[in-house]
């Protein structure tokens, strides 16, 4: 997955969303305990501290997703993350309040909900959260 100058994978350029990657930023949001639990997704939610935060010049969002083997097998599970991937890239570039780490975690109906259902669970979750910024464009 490749940004665009604008930040955005997809490249629609509406804000910079960088990629969790280490198993510590994964623990430090879970360790928050802020969640919300939808059908098709769980969202974890940890604002930046001085300790984990990205760069100065890095992106204000930043997200990893997860998908157990609860889900399914590999192929079940890879198809979870790439579903997951895009709802996420498209809600959060564009709602995503900044200065938060996000974790997105794949359940056993992410397979099979339909991917406006999922994009729903996901936009419920941030508003739930007090993460929603609505500054750039209502879904």
């Amino acid at each position: 997955m490749t940004e665009t100058p604008g930040g955005d994978p997809h490249g629609s350029g509406t804000a910079r969303v960088g990629r969790l990657k280490r198993r510590p930023e994964f623990l430090a949001v879970a360790g928050t305990r802020r969640k919300w639990v939808a059908p098709g997704l769980i969202l974890q939610i940890r604002r930046h501290d001085q300790k984990q935060r990205p760069p100065a010049n890095g992106p204000a969002v930043r997200f990893g997703l997860t998908a157990s083997k609860k889900v399914g097998n590999a192929v079940a599970r890879n198809r979870a993350r790439r579903r997951l991937r895009d709802v996420a890239c498209q809600v959060l570039a564009a709602h995503a309040l900044s200065g938060h780490d996000f974790v997105v975690i794949a359940r056993t109906g992410t397979i099979t909900r339909d991917f406006g259902d999922l994009k729903a669970d996901l936009i419920a979750a941030l508003r739930r959260l007090g993460a929603w910024s609505a500054e750039l464009s209502p879904p």
